[in-house]
């Protein structure tokens, strides 16, 4: 895949471009509706499968302190569509004076002039240009005047739930992971790098994490989870803690991961934490020792739940 980070590094027209555009916030299922149409039409007519987003995220500029928290930042979001295998990525920075572009500017000198477009994909509510002025009617006109055709998509359902970043984004911060990975397609995972807590596990309830300092904004409600972590290029199995430690007086949010059977020094290192499923929520507890057993349950219930997951897979047929 060849990512473009600049308008201004596109010296020449792509090979007959099928275009999609969006923040593509997520990567979610409905996102990946979008780019199935578009590799299936970059085949049919033997062009390159192209994609448009934005860095930061537009509503950062527009609202800047207002926008929701992301729930993918830029280098995840791109990990991403590699995966989908799309050609060519226009990672385009968007600025004030980028938002200021018109609709019509926009597809004259940017989708038919600097990229050459010979077709667009788009989601049924695409919007786009100075305060949105261009909507797909808009869109459809100026193919036909330029020389493109555009293709709408339909909303994704999975059961009668639509598949939206809004939804997804939602889903996480009540703490439903199973229904958001339905809409993802894929576990949700948070990525940081671990720093130096308090030592409590280790010193208090001989049960040592690793403490995170966030990159990632999304984060599920506070809360026990099962998860799997990525570190040392390992996968590693886990139970994680967010929240505030109450049983030590309500301290300062924390996300604390205790690697199961293990005893590496990760200090410093990042590591990407997957939720695989909720546990409890995070609670008091009137002593150091009730917190530790309970702590020990978390624990062995986690064990429970990645074995039976492991027989799953074992019985699964093979492909």
């Amino acid at each position: 895949m060849t990512v473009i980070w600049d308008l201004k590094d596109l010296t020449h027209p792509l090979h007959s471009p099928v275009l999609t555009i969006g923040n593509f916030d997520g990567v979610h299922k409905g996102h990946l509706a979008l780019f199935d149409r578009v590799k299936e039409r970059a085949r049919a007519i033997n062009g390159q499968s192209a994609l448009m987003t934005f860095d930061p995220h537009p509503i950062k500029v527009v609202k800047p302190g207002n926008g929701p928290p992301l729930i993918t930042l830029t280098e995840q979001k791109l990990g991403l569509i590699e995966n989908a295998r799309i050609d060519v990525v226009l990672c385009i920075p968007f600025t004030k004076t980028f938002a200021a572009i018109s609709a019509y500017d926009f597809v004259r000198e940017i989708l038919a002039g600097k990229i050459g477009v010979r077709e667009i994909v788009v989601g049924y509510d695409y919007t786009f240009g100075h305060n949105r002025e261009g909507d797909i009617q808009f869109l459809k006109e100026k193919g036909q005047q330029f020389g493109f055709v555009v293709h709408v998509v339909e909303p994704v359902y999975v059961g009668d739930k639509l598949v939206s970043s809004t939804s997804i984004r939602k889903l996480v911060q009540e703490g439903n992971l199973l229904q958001a990975r339905e809409l993802l397609g894929r576990d949700y995972q948070i990525c940081g790098v671990v720093v130096k807590g308090k030592n409590r596990g280790g010193r208090l309830l001989n049960c040592p994490t690793a403490n995170m300092e966030l990159i990632d904004e999304l984060v599920p409600k506070p809360g026990v989870y099962a998860v799997i972590v990525t570190a040392d290029n390992r996968m590693l199995e886990g139970v994680t803690n967010i929240g505030f430690n109450p049983t030590f007086g309500r301290g300062p949010f924390s996300v604390e991961t205790h690697i199961l059977d293990f005893n590496g020094d990760l200090l410093g290192k990042k590591i990407s934490v997957k939720f695989i499923e909720r546990l409890r929520d995070e609670e008091p507890f009137g002593s150091i020792k009730d917190l530790a057993a309970q702590i020990r349950r978390d624990i062995q219930k986690a064990r429970k739940l990645f074995e039976s997951k492991e027989k799953s897979l074992d019985k699964a047929p093979s492909l």
